[in-house]
């Protein structure tokens, strides 16, 4: 297959690093796989074999947003007609709400095999808080993206969401969530971290008012768990300095350690007692797949996305609700008494398996 994946562009999130995922899979299984990025931003190594393209914006005039879009789908198109020149693409795929905004304004994908790739939900993040008209517009622009498009949702929530709340009706909806390789993640968590010879609890995401680190160290300090608390992740300065002040105030700060962001996160999951997640929301929930993976107990909120979809069986134990006392009594019940993790449940989630997923959207 000849299969191209557009994003506007690769900062260390985890849609990138899926899309980094599934090209490397395709490459590996023989198809011919590009990849266009929309801005020149990259943090993850690209694997070797993929046809990657900066398709940058060089627009200067004041007025350049009034016409981002309609002008950034023309450089799109200009390079799809120089790429497609020895032979179409089989499969097109469309990944985050900025790019897709783009390709939508295309007009040479409107004939394409395309499919959007949604990985978030909408009603939490895009539509967040807003009220009002506002809101109802914000509503209208989703719509006149995905409305009797082709849509792939990382969940099923992201999907019902999408309908729901948004009132889009695809023209095909497919959940396919996201891929891992088993094998690799866990010999790339066999490297060493400076911590693992004693317990500790880690949390792993930016710094991000989505991610609720208020949350997190609240319940920490309810659950009166003495282990430290591991936080994976960055933010800008005013962000962590919240997060400091915060566990100062809770008298916990001598218990919370910042390790920044980690290119490798996975010997740091992989030695932990247990691993945290207290989101407002999660698309998917990457982090718990690769825990689980590892052999490490999970904790997340019920929000709304990936995690129910995740945590099931004896691992749903892991669930609780979207306040910080709930988070605390399960955060100490998985501690003292984790559930077992079934290696083999784990499959629906290998990179075999979705690649066959998304060339099933081809048929």
């Amino acid at each position: 297959m000849n299969i191209l994946f557009i994003i506007d562009g690769l900062p260390g999130g985890g849609a990138e690093k899926v899309v980094l995922t599934l090209a490397e899979n395709f490459i590996r299984e023989g198809d011919n796989v590009s990849l266009f990025s929309l801005r020149d931003v990259c943090e993850y190594p690209i694997p070797a074999g993929l046809h990657y393209q900066v398709i940058k914006d060089t627009a200067t005039s004041p007025w350049r947003k009034l016409t981002e879009l309609s002008r950034r789908a023309s450089l799109l198109d200009k390079a799809l007609e120089q790429a497609e020149k020895t032979d179409k693409f089989d499969l097109i795929l469309s990944n985050l709400h900025k790019t897709d905004r783009i390709v939508a304004r295309s007009k040479i994908l409107k004939s394409r095999p395309l499919w959007f790739c949604l990985h978030g939900v909408f009603s939490t993040s895009y539509l967040g808080h807003r009220t009002g008209f506002n809101r109802w517009l914000k509503k209208q622009k989703i719509k006149q993206v995905y409305q009797n498009r082709n849509v792939i949702t990382v969940s099923a929530a992201v999907g019902k969401d999408l309908i729901e709340v948004c009132g889009v009706t695809p023209s095909k909806l497919r959940t396919i969530y996201n891929p891992f390789d088993l094998d690799a993640i866990r010999q790339n968590a066999d490297q060493p971290c400076d911590i693992s010879e004693q317990d500790y609890i880690i949390h792993v995401g930016r710094f991000h008012q989505a991610k609720r680190h208020d949350r997190l160290l609240r319940a920490y300090a309810q659950s009166h768990i003495k282990a430290p608390l591991l936080l994976l992740g960055q933010g800008n300065a005013e962000q962590k300095a919240k997060i400091t002040a915060l566990a100062r105030e809770l008298g916990i700060s001598d218990r919370v350690i910042f390790k920044g962001f980690q290119p490798n996160p996975l010997p740091w999951i992989k030695s932990a007692r247990l691993l945290v997640c207290s989101s407002d929301s999660e698309g998917f929930g990457n982090v718990l797949v690769e825990a689980l993976i590892l052999n490490t107990p999970v904790v997340s909120t019920r929000c709304p996305g990936g995690p129910a979809e995740i945590l099931v069986g004896e691992l749903s134990r892991g669930l609780c609700a979207l306040d910080s006392t709930s988070l605390a009594t399960t955060m100490k019940d998985i501690y003292d008494n984790p559930p077992p993790i079934d290696p083999s449940t784990l499959q629906r989630f290998s990179t075999q398996i979705i690649c066959e997923q998304y060339r099933d959207c081809v048929k």
